[in-house]
Formats: C-alpha cells, structure tokens, sequence
C-alpha cells in the first residue's frame, strides 16, 4: 500500500536535510582547497590548483602521508589472517566462552580510544619498541580487528556446509577444503573487511597521537601539528586527498563484491 503525500514528503525532506548535513563539511573542504587566497575560507577566493602542487613538495606532509599507506597496509597484512580464520570460526563453530567473544567485538563502540592508545603505549613502551612504524599498524590492526571478525562472520554464515562435506566425501583434506571451498566462499568478507581495516587504519589519529614520535608521524598527526599553529589551504587539499582516497576503496568495494554485503557485515 501506498505511503499518503504527506509522508513521503516528511521522508524524503529528512532523507534531504540528513544527506546535506552530512556532506556539507566535505563540499566546505573540497571548495576551500581551490582557493587562489593564501589563507583557507569558502567560498573560496578564486580558483587555483596550486595548493595541491604545493602539498607535492612539501615533504614533511609527502612522507607523512606514505607512512600512513605504510601503516594501513601492516594493519590489513595483521588483521587479514587473523580475522579471517576467528570470522570462520566463530560462524562455524560453537566455541566456549563466546560471550567473552562477543564482548571483544562490542569493545570498538564501549571503550574510549584514549583508554586503548595508554593501553597499548605502555605495553609497546615496556617491549621498547616505541619509535618504530609497525607497532602504529599492529595498533590499529588490535583496536579495528572486530570489523574484520563481523564481516568475514557474515559471509561464512551463508556458507553451506554441504559443500564442505562434498569436498571431504570427494578426498579432501582439510586444507585443501579450506583453501578451495571455504575460502572462496568468504572472499567477500574477506574483501570487505580489508578494505574497511584499511580505510579505518589509514584515517586513524588518536592511537598513532600516543604511539609516534616527530620522526615517524602519520598524515592525521601530521596535520593536527599544522593546525595548532595556523590552518592553511594546503591542510584542506590534503584532506581532499584523503577523501578521494576513501572514495576510491568504496569503488573497488563495490565493483568487487558490492556495497549490500557491505552493509550487512556492519
């Protein structure tokens, strides 16, 4: 049955005003980085291209952008394996202590990141091991891994068993299973949940705040550096950088596994 006028009216006016507010801070930033002034602002002040050529040789934001890349790719190499196999685990079997499990996945959303980045600063400080980039990856690979869990999870309970017991009945060991059918069978929760590590790795800053130092920073310290002196358009383009950046893995998500098994891992 038909929704009356009104309602969709009501709908599709709050449908509006959400999508709005939400992208309004990426279109002030995305018009403020094409400003030909020398100080940030929208509307901007003229048109120009040049604080993007100018973020190119800067090499304190250049270098702090491929230690980023650097970190996001240690967390997804962390998480990937890791995920993958408690993903499959916790859909395939019944495991004791599963509400401690369960517990660990709900610690993104009821643990202050303050409270995890001490954590882990004092663990990595007693292994002296702070100064060095791997331990930011392994960081933010331990603090995200739950969303790795949650969409390896979602796929792997579509799987049929079946399928795995047809493998076993044709001679199958239970790597050659595991590799042929339950493997591909989660690909796109694996896919899914690497791209999302990857993304939530790059754009991380209160954790790598406690666990870089001047010589190792990453893009989001790097840039909060630059603020607390004075914002300049250079910061926008960056920031555009990093959001054309997100906007390409959502794309390659998309075009490989779609965004609804996405949506259903979350």
């Amino acid at each position: 049955m038909n929704k009356p006028l009104s309602q969709r009216i009501v709908f599709w006016t709050l449908v509006i005003i959400s999508i709005l507010t939400l992208s309004a801070p990426t279109f002030v930033v995305l018009g403020a980085s094409f400003t030909s002034g020398n100080m940030i602002q929208f509307p901007p002040e003229g048109f120009s291209f040049k604080w993007y050529g100018k973020i190119l040789g800067e090499p304190d934001l250049r270098d702090a952008f491929f230690r980023s890349l650097q970190v996001a790719l240690i967390c997804v190499l962390v998480s990937l394996p890791t995920g993958t196999l408690a993903g499959i685990a916790l859909a395939k079997y019944k495991i004791k202590g599963s509400n401690l499990i369960q517990t660990y996945l709900l610690l993104p959303f009821t643990i202050p990141l303050i409270g995890s980045g001490i954590g882990l600063m004092l663990f990595f400080g007693e292994m002296r091991i702070l100064g060095n980039l791997w331990p930011v990856g392994i960081a933010t690979s331990v603090i995200n891994l739950p969303f790795m869990i949650w969409a390896v999870r979602s796929s792997a309970i579509g799987l049929d068993p079946d399928l795995e017991l047809a493998a076993e009945n044709c001679g199958a060991g239970p790597i050659q299973t595991f590799f042929n059918v339950t493997l591909p069978a989660v690909t796109p929760g694996v896919i899914t949940g690497s791209l999302l590590m990857f993304i939530l790795s790059l754009n991380e800053f209160l954790v790598s705040l406690l666990l870089v130092d001047a010589r190792i920073v990453t893009l989001p310290v790097q840039i909060y550096n630059s603020i607390r002196s004075i914002i300049t358009p250079d910061l926008a383009a960056i920031s555009v950088v990093f959001i054309a950046v997100a906007i390409i893995a959502i794309t390659v998500l998309d075009k490989l596994v779609g965004l609804e098994i996405f949506m259903k891992s979350k």
